[in-house]
């Protein structure tokens, strides 16, 4: 199965994606705002999740909040 974007876009492992929403981050007093690029995603067994390193930590992403740069 293919992991989309939120623009129907097909995305794999080391792409670039864009924050189409504010995001706050749970266990974390961080908010990705939106426009934040995330660079070098890894796809996840699930397609509407992807992984990434933001600063000095990984979290999981749901794909319906990103967009393909």
């Amino acid at each position: 199965m293919d992991t989309k974007d939120s623009n129907g876009n097909v995305l794999n492992d080391g792409d670039n994606v864009q924050v189409t929403k504010d995001l706050k981050v749970k266990g974390a007093s961080m908010t990705l705002k939106r426009g934040t690029t995330i660079k070098k995603i890894r796809l996840t067994s699930n397609p509407e999740h992807v992984e990434c390193r933001v600063g000095k930590g990984q979290i999981v992403l749901k794909t319906c909040f990103l967009k393909k740069v």
